[in-house]
């Protein structure tokens, strides 16, 4: 009988491990969004104040720059008051949806797909508008950094430091080093990979939340990796995602997420008007977007003056 005791006891064990796995793998970082859905100006609903901190993140919502004209900062509570249904139609605005300032369905699901960590309207500058004498009917809508920031050198060098292993990603560096030549292609730089001890101009790593760059990341199904303007050359990858290759219905592709980060790297915002640009902040579990859009082309040509 103890044999059979042991067997029923694994079995058991087993099963609690999987029921675990399965669990956390459902884990999304934007779920309290589903359970805000209909929620709208003068209601007080429990999570509302996640919602603020979302449209915080991605510069939609600053409260130090609403005037309070009943004296009441409702920053940190979960009140639907004025400033936050502003900020739901600015978001509604930048992705093309129907203005409400409610969370509607459609809203909803938008602001629940994983997405890049960089802010999709804070300190930026638009451009919209004809950008090419050869592409004199191509409009475009690429967004730089405020300020323009640009390198100032086009040969540039990096290297990877990661605080923690992801399943996964043993190819990271010629995954990278495809991405960056996705760029390269199209542009003046030239990218060079170094020893992870030597000097370098970008650095590359997988880390979990609070990873000292003031840049938190939040675990599966919210943003999945961020990147800073030039010339400050941190990319982060978020450890806690799915990480693939060649991505299943539920992970994301490690290619696709590196040309994107790679352009903001080199000074691109995010372009939320071509959902098939590589610089659309959002992405979809399972599939793959490795290859630059017209937009991207134009964006990067026009940063640094290549289309002269």
């Amino acid at each position: 009988m103890a044999p059979k005791i042991q067997l029923l006891g694994a079995i058991l064990l087993l099963l609690v491990m999987l029921s675990i796995d399965t669990t956390e793998s459902k884990h999304d970082a934007f779920e309290f969004i589903e359970h805000l859905k209909g929620c709208h100006k003068g209601q007080n609903v429990s999570g509302v104040h996640q919602l603020k901190q979302y449209l915080k993140t991605f510069g939609y919502l600053n409260y130090n720059a609403v005037k309070h004209h009943n004296h009441t900062n409702h920053a940190n509570d979960d009140f639907y008051d004025d400033a936050l249904e502003s900020a739901v139609k600015s978001y509604q605005q930048q992705y093309h949806l129907k203005v409400t300032g409610t969370l509607d369905p459609e809203t909803v699901k938008e602001m629940t797909m994983p997405r890049c960590g960089v802010p999709d309207i804070t300190n930026k500058t638009h451009h919209h508008g004809h950008h090419s004498r050869k592409l004199i009917h191509a409009v475009s809508h690429y967004q730089f950094f405020r300020g323009n920031p640009r390198w100032r050198k086009s040969q540039l060098t990096y290297r990877f430091r990661s605080s923690v292993s992801v399943p996964g990603t043993a190819n990271i560096r010629s995954i990278c080093a495809r991405a960056f030549q996705k760029w390269a292609q199209v542009s003046h730089f030239t990218f060079q990979e170094v020893n992870p001890n030597a000097a370098a101009d970008i650095e590359i790593g997988f880390h979990r939340g609070n990873h000292g760059d003031g840049a938190n990341f939040d675990g599966p199904g919210g943003t999945l990796a961020h990147a800073f303007a030039p010339t400050v050359g941190h990319f982060h990858f978020d450890a806690q995602e799915f990480w693939s290759e060649n991505p299943g219905p539920d992970q994301v592709d490690l290619e696709s997420v590196a040309v994107h980060e790679i352009g903001h790297l080199l000074g691109l915002g995010h372009d939320d008007t071509v959902p098939d640009a590589i610089m659309y902040s959002k992405f979809s579990y399972g599939t793959t977007k490795r290859n630059l859009h017209a937009d991207d082309i134009r964006g990067i040509r026009a940063l640094y003056g290549l289309n002269k």
